[in-house]
């Protein structure tokens, strides 16, 4: 792929943050690129608040689910869509504002100088809890076994950018989660087809008063069921996986 065929755009999956997407879309507005919204059965409020955006800036579209069908869910409908209109990446961002979209550069520029890999974030968590940060270790050491590397430090951070043809090919014969299990599903098994990730440390700031959307019990559920999946997976490619860990 040449440097005139990367053709970003940015997507965003949103349920009930007004206030941080506002924030969010006035930050990215400096980086002239298009942004797709999917708007993942948002509350009235927040429903008029995208609308408006939309309305409002032409380089802003947006898609609506009329009922929370997952973040998975709207941002897989939002990488469908980009492809259709002829996007060859995808910068996924939360829409919470917890990103720091400084980094928005360093990663496309990432993506640039290698275009079919996907680009992901390595989080600088500040005033993570413990329990998140627990978490998160627990998730890292599931996703080395289940690819049989060291490559991937951070596979819950959804602040990524998918090379387009070969995410809607996975996407098109797998269905991946569609919640908050998501994120790691998808990169695991885009490994897995043998993409290589590039890592971006980045910063996230984990703040107060913005609302956590991780339902305690059924999203960890769905990351149990996820990972054992990914696991059992992992087995038949296993031999496929050592060879190319010691090959590259």
């Amino acid at each position: 792929m040449t440097h005139a065929a990367h053709n970003p755009c940015i997507v965003i999956p949103v349920f009930n943050h007004p206030d941080g997407i506002v924030w969010v879309c006035e930050r990215l507005a400096a980086f002239e690129l298009p942004v797709i919204l999917v708007d993942d059965g948002s509350d009235p409020h927040c429903q008029q608040v995208l609308a408006t955006l939309a309305s409002e800036h032409e380089w802003i579209s947006l898609r609506r689910f009329n009922d929370n069908r997952g973040k998975g869910a709207a941002v897989c409908a939002a990488l469908l869509w980009a492809q259709q209109l002829g996007f060859s990446h995808a910068l996924q961002v939360d829409a919470d504002g917890q990103h720091d979209l400084e980094d928005v550069p360093r990663f496309l520029a990432a993506s640039r100088a290698q275009p079919q890999a996907v680009v992901t974030g390595d989080r600088v968590a500040e005033g993570i809890s413990a329990t998140r940060h627990y978490g998160r270790k627990l998730t890292d050491w599931l996703v080395w076994l289940e690819t049989l590397s060291l490559c991937i430090s951070d596979s819950m951070c959804g602040y990524r950018i998918y090379p387009l043809q070969r995410t809607v090919a996975l996407l098109q014969t797998r269905r991946i989660g569609q919640r908050m299990d998501f994120d790691t599903d998808i990169l695991v098994r885009l490994y897995w087809r043998g993409l290589q990730v590039v890592q971006v440390k980045t910063r996230v700031i984990y703040r107060d008063g913005i609302p956590s959307h991780f339902r305690m019990l059924w999203d960890n559920l769905y990351m149990i069921r996820m990972h054992l999946r990914l696991l059992f997976g992992m087995l038949p490619r296993a031999p496929l996986l050592l060879l190319r860990k010691f090959t590259h």
